[in-house]
């Protein structure tokens, strides 16, 4: 109990002294820093220092990926708001379930690898989302709506274009690998799993924008927030499919 209290305290810690540091960079607006200290902090505690590296370098990528073509998506009035900086309300929506996976994993420590799986899926999904969407919206030639392929819009929901969805497919793989990297995941099965869920919930988000978004006036966050639940959820079965036929 004292390790896990001393892992909070550090987490408080080092987020104080890194958001004090970088907090000039546009890459979040005040609230947005605070939001991601208080992140930090939780999963500094949770899953210790590389449960957080992972989680800042997603932000990292995810915000300048933002940044490509960015002027040209602002004339076609597509570009994301306050100049692409990421607020509260985009923090906790794309790092809502990998947070509770996270507690989940000081919660139940028998299953700590099925959560672990489920947290590097999370943002697997999260980042293959914002790559796929920032990359097809300023480079995709054509765009065409996922649930009848009737040519739409750049930026339409539910829309996608092959270069879009070729670089969701980079950027799912790409937060694999960093999950790898970093031990939260430990073997290539894990990493085939993270990769093809946060790929496949990409594509459940963008179905979902097409069908009920506008339809239920669903926003951008609870969007988000169910996309990565689905990418944990396809991982965490997947996984036990597989230790189930392994054994």
């Amino acid at each position: 109990m004292d390790l896990i209290r001393n892992q909070f305290f550090i987490g408080f810690c080092i987020n104080f002294i890194l958001i004090y540091v970088f907090c000039k960079i546009p890459l979040m607006t005040k609230s947005g820093w605070m939001s991601a200290g208080i992140l930090g902090t939780i999963l500094w505690g949770c899953l210790f220092w590389q449960g957080w590296l992972s989680v800042v370098i997603y932000l990292l990528f995810g915000s300048l990926v933002t940044k490509i073509g960015f002027k040209f998506k602002k004339e076609q009035g597509i570009a994301e708001k306050r100049g692409g900086k990421r607020g509260p309300e985009n923090v906790w929506g794309s790092a809502a379930t990998g947070l509770f996976l996270a507690f989940m994993t000081k919660l139940n420590s028998a299953n700590i690898v099925m959560f672990k799986v489920g947290f590097a899926a999370s943002f697997a999904a999260k980042l293959a989302d914002t790559f796929g969407s920032e990359i097809g919206k300023r480079f995709g030639k054509d765009t065409y709506l996922i649930t009848s392929l009737k040519k739409v819009k750049r930026g339409t929901e539910g829309g996608i274009s092959l270069e879009g969805t070729l670089a969701s497919v980079l950027g799912s793989i790409f937060m694999a690998f960093i999950m790898l990297l970093l031990s939260i995941i430990s073997t290539e099965s894990q990493f085939i799993i993270v990769a093809v869920s946060g790929f496949l919930a990409t594509l459940s988000e963008s179905v979902i924008g097409a069908k009920f978004q506008n339809k239920y006036k669903l926003s951008n966050e609870l969007v988000n927030a169910i996309q990565t639940s689905i990418a944990s959820v396809f991982a965490i079965f997947a996984l036990v499919l597989y230790s189930h036929f392994l054994n």
